[in-house]
């Protein structure tokens, strides 16, 4: 499967589409669980997705059959998981919960370390390109780095006071952190080395992107372009200079209501969004035009994952 497209909804079914066509390829059969999706991810060699249902990550071989259920189902988190993100060879699984903590999980089953406390409610995580740091944010306005190694938080900033931190973004190739609230204010630190004599997160710029709530926030793989969606039914692509410079390019306008998440391709030269209109589009970054539109979930289409890059 050269193009993997899924989305996640409201209406607790996880769908398969085919990118170009706009079908769904396969829906995943939840019939005996209860629960919304909240997150989906896809691992870098493309044999799992992992989908964030209510309290518990549920993993799924993609190549298998239709009906297929999950071939591993993680449990632990006391509230909602808001946040997962895979580890770049797939070997384990972060999770982010309303319940305060992150947990790492071996794709084998058990758990990799402690939990980390974070004490307050995790709004989402990343993982470092260095694979041993895990970056996250919360309700409180902080964004916090954490040691894997040693399983301690060894940064802490909070640049826009009590604010909560809805979405964060790190660049591919680790050179800078970009953070939004749900004020719609974005905050962007270049990172620099731990050995070096410069502070490990430097703050380079801010902005307003959104007047409304920001929902998610995602730098290109090629760290060219940010783009940010919102409560106010649009998602808005920023280009980036050397420097650190972030440019309004374009609006793309199209979904009726919030847009809740969006995903890249490999090239950066296509987004997906997913919306509270049931629909998902797929939209060409150099016109800023819908492609297709993927229809067919009967709620709110909170959350996506693509991946098309070499498996």
């Amino acid at each position: 499967m050269s193009v993997i497209l899924v989305t996640g909804s409201y209406d607790h079914e996880i769908r398969f589409w085919e990118a170009w066509s706009g079908i769904c390829s396969r829906t995943i059969p939840r019939a005996a669980e209860s629960g919304q999706v909240n997150r989906l991810a896809i691992s870098s060699d493309k044999r799992f997705l992992a989908a964030a249902i209510h309290k518990k990550a549920y993993i799924y071989d993609i190549a298998a059959a239709p009906a297929a259920g999950p071939v591993a189902i993680f449990e632990g988190h006391n509230g909602n998981i808001t946040a997962l993100c895979f580890h770049s060879e797939g070997k384990w699984l972060a999770t982010g919960s309303e319940d305060g903590t992150i947990r790492t999980w071996d794709l084998r089953g058990s758990p990799l370390h402690p939990n980390y406390d974070n004490e307050v409610p995790v709004n989402d995580v990343v993982v470092h390109p260095n694979q041993g740091e895990l970056i996250s944010c919360d309700q409180a306005g902080r964004i916090k780095q954490w040691d894997l190694s040693d399983n301690t938080c060894t940064h802490e900033l909070t640049p826009g006071g009590d604010t909560p931190m809805s979405s964060i973004s790190l660049a591919s190739d680790g050179s800078c952190l970009v953070a939004g609230n749900v004020k719609g204010k974005c905050y962007v630190w270049k990172i620099n080395d731990e050995r070096s004599d410069l502070p490990r997160f430097q703050p380079v710029t801010m902005f307003q992107a959104h007047t409304k709530y920001l929902t998610r926030l995602l730098l290109s793989p090629d760290v060219k372009y940010l783009t940010t969606c919102s409560a106010d039914t649009t998602a808005k692509v920023w280009s980036i200079t050397p420097n650190y410079e972030f440019k309004h390019e374009k609006t793309l306008q199209g979904h009726q209501r919030w847009v809740w998440d969006c995903a890249f391709s490999a090239d950066s030269a296509y987004l997906v969004t997913a919306s509270s209109d049931h629909t998902a589009r797929l939209w060409d970054m150099s016109t800023g035009e819908t492609v297709r539109q993927y229809s067919g979930h009967q709620k709110a289409a909170v959350c996506c994952a693509l991946h098309d890059g070499a498996g």
